[in-house]
């Protein structure tokens, strides 16, 4: 098959759907397809090439200045590569890949994300729309996503190319008690409930150390509230880690503690390094998690139900352990190998009902494969 990615970037700057759309593309030209990822450009270029996927440059803005531009760039694309395929990633790519051609030479598939967006429903203009998690599908499907359209296809990481990809750098020296959190400082992350609840540990806790690895907008706003609170000096802001490999595995208790958070690549990560979970109780977060037996599960916006949960684990070594245990069981469904075959699975079942005699009319109407284990 003859694939196009489109993003809005290739930026290694901790991007879930960039992250998760680079190792899809690299496994895919693993197994033999012609991949391109088409995107502004970023660091994820050279593994492109390592893996034997091409990279255009086709800047994507919802700028009408930079509209000629994008439009000529990706028509010239679709002239030179003909794909099979054009899987795009965020809004703007589905509106290009929509519209900039009047008869399309292949089919659309859209991933929804960030579905809490309120620009997510435009992903329906896509011939086949897939979704991150089931909570996704059905958030879709109610916002008038047609059922024949929808797919599912869960987020993994596990054995990514794009981490396997990432130096180490210096290994972090933790101190333990550890708790950690792995997100970008937006205020839907939920770090100033993390911060809170931190702060509320009982003093035979004192000693605990939070871990906040990532950046953002809000690390300002999120640095003042600790030296408010006064754990500044327990707080450590680390700023973005490439791989935060060596951090997870030094971690006793891992906290996402995110207001909405549709498929996070991150909680699975932090299973497979053997991390005891704490999650709250949004989106995809049961799904990713496997469910509330492999994780604290806490209502979200909520610092006292943090702090409850962080407190039985760090006081309970053998159910942390256990709980860590529990989350690394059945990780093979969280495989980046189960996301691309779950993919081109689908991709093959819409090539060949736009290839009927019914034609490009069959895509939409077909029932769609949903590949949830």
């Amino acid at each position: 098959m003859k694939i196009i990615h489109l993003a809005n970037h290739a930026q290694l700057i901790g991007n879930g759907i960039v992250n998760m759309m680079t190792d899809l593309a690299c496994l895919q030209a693993q197994a033999g397809h012609d991949v391109v990822v088409a995107s502004s450009g970023g660091e994820f270029e050279s593994l492109y090439a390592s893996n034997g996927v091409r990279h255009v440059h086709v800047p994507q803005s919802r700028q009408l200045r930079r509209a000629p531009a994008m439009l000529a760039r990706y028509r010239r694309l679709i002239r030179e590569f003909q794909p099979d395929i054009v899987h795009a990633h965020m809004v703007t790519g589905t509106m290009l890949a929509r519209f900039a051609c009047v008869r399309r030479p292949y089919v659309l598939f859209a991933t929804v994300h960030n579905e809490f967006q309120k620009s997510a429903v435009l992903m329906r203009l896509a011939d086949r729309v897939v979704a991150v998690t089931g909570v996704v599908a059905k958030s879709m499907e109610a916002r008038g996503v047609p059922a024949a359209k929808l797919s599912v296809v869960r987020n993994g990481t596990v054995g990514s190319p794009r981490r396997s990809g990432l130096p180490l750098g210096p290994a972090p020296e933790l101190h333990r008690p550890a708790i950690t959190t792995v997100a970008g400082m937006y205020e839907r992350k939920g770090i100033h409930d993390l911060l809170r609840a931190f702060a509320a540990l009982p003093e035979r806790f004192a000693h605990a150390h939070l871990y906040l690895v990532g950046d953002g907008p809000d690390r300002e706003m999120m640095q003042a509230l600790a030296r408010e609170l006064g754990v500044a000096d327990r707080a450590h802001f680390t700023g973005f880690v490439a791989n935060p490999t060596g951090y997870l595995a030094q971690t006793d208790v891992f906290v996402n503690a995110a207001h909405r958070e549709p498929g996070g690549l991150v909680l699975c990560e932090a299973r497979e390094s053997g991390c005891a979970v704490v999650a709250t109780r949004v989106d995809g977060n049961p799904e990713m998690v496997g469910g509330e037996e492999a994780a604290l599960l806490v209502p979200a916006a909520e610092p006292q139900a943090l702090t409850q949960a962080i407190v039985r684990l760090l006081d309970d070594p053998a159910f942390r352990a256990l709980l860590a245990k529990r989350g690394q069981s059945n990780l093979g469904q969280f495989s980046a190998q189960t996301v691309c075959d779950g993919y081109v699975a689908l991709y093959e079942q819409a090539l060949a009902a736009a290839r009927s005699p019914r034609g490009r009319e069959a895509v939409a109407a077909a029932p769609s494969r949903n590949v949830l284990p």
